[in-house]
């Protein structure tokens, strides 16, 4: 595919996420314009980022922007009025680290027609424009939904842009979306923070010893307060169901450290975890065609069973 043949994208908000999609877009031959509550950082660098939101969303409107909220979940619905207003007929996605409560604005506002759920799996501890990185989404997973009333056009373009950011994607619901990431992205942000505090209150010595283990298993705990906080408090429903788990495999580890003095149970069913990610098995969904009969049941039940989406014609 050409350059010539890539639709607009035009992303709200150029921290972390939202900026490397902008890096990626262009670098892909995308006409990519963004907004910004502050845009000289990222104009400095020669990209086209505005602080005037309504403006930013009547160019999207004139050109069909496929539009990208890269907001953190507080902003959202006030975004979602302004294009409701402003650009109501767009292409709409996102990258939002949780589904169904997106899901649920988008209805509010009217826009669930041309909305398709999205949320690149990929990131760093840091924040901001300067954060940024085009190759942010390479090899990395996107999840893109497949729910109910998706429109197989806007579902196209999103998952194009994915694929061109160098990702590949896996086909899911918002809900089954939301209780997967509960597990492997805000019950570990939960975990490294406990860990962090836990290490500290070891005072001097405690953290002049911490090597390697420390240092991984709480490098999400260098995240800014409020983006954890906006990132895990939405889907508080699925995160209270894994947190329960957890506490429940380390009170049972607790009993069996006190009573017989090992950790056997909980270090073997991890490392069988952990063994398990590793060797986890991706395969290429082919042979579905967006718009066909049933192809959102077929993409749905592709995705849970490992399947991703590598090309699309």
């Amino acid at each position: 595919m050409t350059s010539e043949t890539r639709t607009p994208v035009c992303v709200l908000g150029a921290g972390l996420i939202g900026g490397s999609l902008l890096r990626a877009a262009v670098s892909a031959g995308y006409p990519a314009w963004g907004y910004n509550r502050s845009g000289t950082a990222a104009q400095a660098e020669g990209f086209d980022v505005s602080a005037d939101l309504p403006a930013v969303l009547r160019r999207a409107a004139e050109a069909d922007a496929l539009i990208v909220v890269a907001m953190p979940m507080p902003a959202v619905d006030h975004l979602l009025e302004d294009i409701a207003t402003f650009a109501p007929h767009c292409a709409l996605t996102d990258v939002v680290s949780v589904k169904g409560p997106v899901a649920e604005l988008v209805r509010k506002h009217g826009l669930a027609a041309r909305y398709v759920g999205g949320h690149p799996m990929a990131g760093t501890n840091e924040s901001g424009w300067a954060a940024g990185n085009s190759a942010l989404f390479h090899n990395a997973t996107w999840a893109v939904g497949v729910d109910a009333g998706t429109h197989p056009r806007p579902w196209r373009r999103v998952v194009r842009l994915a694929l061109d950011c160098g990702s590949v994607v896996v086909p899911v619901l918002a809900a089954e979306h939301d209780r997967a990431v509960a597990r492997i992205s805000h019950l570990p942000h939960v975990l490294a923070e406990a860990l962090a505090a836990v290490g500290a209150a070891g005072g001097e010595l405690a953290l002049g010893l911490a090597a390697g283990s420390f240092r991984d298993g709480t490098r999400v705990a260098a995240t800014a307060p409020d983006l954890v906080r906006a990132i895990c408090e939405p889907n508080a429903a699925a995160l209270l169901e894994v947190l329960e788990e957890a506490l429940t495999l380390l009170g049972a580890a607790r009993d069996d450290l006190r009573a017989r003095g090992s950790l056997g149970l909980l270090v073997d069913a991890g490392h069988d975890g952990r063994t398990d990610y590793e060797t986890v098995e991706r395969w290429e969904i082919t042979n579905i065609r967006p718009g066909d009969h049933n192809w959102l049941e077929q993409l749905h039940d592709a995705g849970r069973r490992g399947g991703v989406i590598t090309r699309i014609d």
